[in-house]
């Protein structure tokens, strides 16, 4: 008996002392979660290595640390560098239960887009539910306050103008390499237009030619870029549905997606569809503005490894019956294809971090036709089919070094356009006779680049280099014998290279300056190439192109001051633009329109020297919890140095004011924007412009977000019923042609339910 009981009590001091030891294990296992310092949510895929372990955050940002004395902890992430942390910060860290990294920050002198304020001076505006239900990203864009649009039409195809720099001078891009291009020639269907804005995540504005990594930046960069894949542990269905009604044009909007989520698979079909009719402007007058549009498509996310994604997205845009008043033809239907893969590999304790790859095609088919038009008398029925095809693809990767990072990589791009116009006669001698104009001659571009962009950080200092080298070679695979006998050539090619170097000065954690200097080379577009006596300009001047044409050059400093608290954000941007060989166009009197009711003939031409210069300053200022307001002010001053005449298209000083509320917790927010916008009266007279008067407009709504899954906005645009017109809007193509008024008062309710 006394010996059972000994061999109990050793059983029973070795179970005690195993439970000991194997609660003094565990004991030393610890939690931690890596948050973003200012939104202070989890990060997945954060590398960590410690000691001998190696891992990833979970979707919350959690790790798993057994602790050990004397060992450091490593943590990487692409967004957010790499970071260390000796032994001693490990333990306080593991107390704490929470590290915050902060995202790595170029102060590139970017746009300030507010849906959101944030800090800094590269921003980004995060599309909320209710923005994804816009049918036009030109349109939505109109919210930057250096970004302006050239309408042509009443609701559809705003074509942005950042800083006075528009249409090629603009790089627009779909998720950092795919482009659109316009198949009509009066740019009915801009890159803009064809975004599909409900797949959107998030978009980038940057200003002037200072990063190159997507393309030749001439006057700035437009990146669109879509929703990532959300990988879950269990598969999971996903879905959200937004619709919405406007009063001024019985404008109606919806949008949704439906998909699965996976820990392998992310899929999601999503679709919108829009359709309006004329408005009534602040005048009473009605307004063309008919519009018909549907995007559908799909995105696929596979998690190929913990290190590897594959995605792929297509989608369609099918826009029909869109009424354009300021031009002599209406959209009758325009279907665009959009198809991008891509591949993403991240590397850990290597040089090489990241190798990003995508290819893409974009198809476009465009009809235009003028059968709507009240015409008195009718000389002539007028049909345009177009089409523009671009195909190309990037490569870049991201090498991340001691106290910098480099990305380098190559790009190309195809582009090309062919459509014909055919008129029939309707009276004169020429009556039933049938006229076919080779509009687009068949014509292509071809680009090459090769860029690179080195970040340097040094106490108190952030410098990034970036440059890029261009190959460019255009061609007309069906030349019209009238173009043709004009020019010795119609081939035309370019080697241009494009530099830009900055820094930013940081005095302290709330004061900075920052200095830019950037060279820039653009070659002509198609249309400044190859536009066979189309009007589409500003008057309805018939536009030649001209593959004699010389690179635009634009040589830039932007200087940028920032002061940023808790609190109070203050930006102001200060820029000057020198430009040679900057692309205008000029009247040819030995040339003959092809059509009769056209005055002439403008030809596309070099102008030796122009300048541009102007300032942005913005202050957002957080006066309690529930109150907040945003403050802008912006300015461009463009000048003809050749002719002494302002250049054209050149917005006026503008003027905007935001305050917002936010109550019973954030689930109400009210919000009222005012708006006021200066007389133009610096007008390019020889290019047909005319003066713009002031104007003011106040826009009020109040979003309530009613719980997790439902939220619904009410507003009225246009409190006052103003009238007035945008200075980049066009004119009725008309006797007494009177400019495109915007809306005059409309009142909109929106409904979202989002399960995602």
């Amino acid at each position: 008996m006394r010996k059972i009981l000994y061999n109990s009590g050793i059983r029973l001091m070795y179970s005690l002392l195993f439970l000991l030891l194997v609660h003094s294990s565990y004991s030393q296992e610890k939690t931690i979660q890596i948050i973003d310092k200012k939104t202070e949510g989890g990060i997945p895929d954060v590398h960590f290595r410690y000691n001998k372990t190696r891992g990833f955050s979970d979707r919350y940002g959690n790790i798993v640390l057994r602790l050990e004395d004397g060992t450091e902890l490593f943590l990487s992430h692409l967004q957010y560098g790499k970071v260390a942390f000796i032994s001693s910060e490990v333990e306080k860290l593991a107390d704490k239960g929470v590290v915050a990294l902060e995202k790595s920050s170029t102060y590139l002198p970017a746009t300030v887009v507010l849906v959101h304020p944030t800090a800094g001076d590269k921003r980004k505006m995060e599309f909320t539910v209710q923005n994804k239900l816009a049918h036009d990203a030109g349109n939505l864009l109109e919210s930057v306050p250096s970004i302006s649009t050239i309408r042509k039409s009443g609701a559809y195809g705003f074509d942005p103008v950042l800083r006075g720099f528009k249409y090629d001078q603009i790089n627009l891009v779909l998720d950092g390499s795919q482009t659109a291009s316009a198949a009509c020639p009066n740019r009915m269907d801009p890159a803009a237009s064809q975004i599909p804005i409900n797949m959107i995540a998030e978009a980038e504005v940057l200003k002037g030619p200072h990063s190159l990594r997507y393309g030749n930046a001439f006057g700035g960069t437009i990146n669109f870029k879509s929703t990532s894949p959300e990988f879950k542990e269990k598969a999971t269905p996903v879905g959200r549905f937004g619709t919405s009604y406007e009063s001024n044009g019985n404008i109606f909007r919806t949008e949704g997606v439906a998909g699965v989520s996976g820990s392998k698979v992310d899929f999601r079909m999503f679709g919108a569809y829009s359709t309006g009719d004329d408005y009534t402007d602040g005048e009473g007058v009605d307004i063309a503005a008919r519009f018909n549009r549907l995007n559908w498509g799909g995105k696929l996310g596979v998690k190929l490894s913990q290190t590897q994604k594959l995605g792929v997205l297509v989608s369609n845009n099918v826009a029909k019956n869109v009424d354009f008043p300021a031009l002599p033809m209406d959209l009758r239907e325009d279907n665009t294809w959009l198809v991008n893969a891509s591949h993403s590999a991240v590397f850990y304790d290597k040089t090489l971090t990241s190798w990003n790859t995508s290819v893409y095609g974009t198809m476009v088919d465009h009809r235009m036709d003028n059968y709507d038009k009240i015409l008195d008398p009718r000389m002539v029925d007028a049909i345009t089919d177009a089409e523009t095809r671009n195909y190309g693809g990037r490569t870049e990767m991201r090498f991340d070094l001691d106290k910098s990072y480099l990305y380098a990589g190559v790009d190309y791009r195809f582009e090309s356009a062919d459509g014909y116009r055919e008129r029939t006669m309707l009276m004169g001698p020429m009556a039933g006779k049938i006229l076919t104009d080779n509009v687009w001659q068949d014509a292509e571009i071809k680009r090459t680049g090769f860029f690179g962009e080195w970040h340097i950080a040094q106490p108190g200092f952030q410098f990034v280099i970036s440059g890029r080298l261009d190959i460019n070679s255009a061609k007309a695979n069906n030349a019209d014998p009238r173009f043709e006998s004009i020019y010795s050539s119609l081939e035309s090619s370019h080697v241009h290279p494009s530099l830009s170097v900055g820094g930013t000065r940081l005095f302290n954690e709330n004061i900075s300056l920052g200095l830019w200097m950037g060279m820039a080379t653009r070659s002509p577009g198609i249309a400044e190439r190859y536009i066979n006596q189309f009007p589409i300009g500003l008057d309805p001047y018939e536009m030649l192109g001209n593959p004699d044409l010389d690179p635009e050059i634009n040589n830039q400093l932007d200087l940028v001051f920032r002061y940023q608290t808790e609190k109070t954000n203050l930006n102001i941007n200060v820029f000057t633009s020198v430009l040679r060989d900057y692309i205008s166009s000029e009247i040819r009197e030995d040339l003959q329109p092809a059509m009769n009711t056209s005055p002439g003939v403008r030809q596309f031409v070099n102008i030796k020297k122009a300048l541009m210069t102007g300032f942005e300053a913005s202050w957002t200022q957080q006066f309690s919890s529930f109150i907040s307001h945003d403050l802008g002010i912006v300015y461009t001053h463009g000048q003809n140095q050749e002719l002494d005449e302002p250049l054209p298209e050149i917005p006026p000083l503008e003027f905007h004011y935001r305050l917002m509320g936010s109550l019973t917790g954030d689930k109400v927010k009210p919000e009222i924007v005012f708006r006021h916008a200066m007389k133009q009266d610096r007008i390019a007279k020889s290019y047909g412009e005319n003066e713009t008067p002031a104007f003011s407009v106040v826009d009020a709504k109040v979003s309530w977000l009613m719980n997790d899954v439902f939220t619904t906005t009410g507003g009225v645009q246009n409190l006052f019923d103003n009238a007035y017109y945008e200075h980049l809007s066009r004119s009725v193509r008309s006797v007494g042609a009177r400019p495109i008024y915007s809306p005059g008062r409309s009142f909109y309710v929106t409904l979202t339910i989002s399960f995602l």
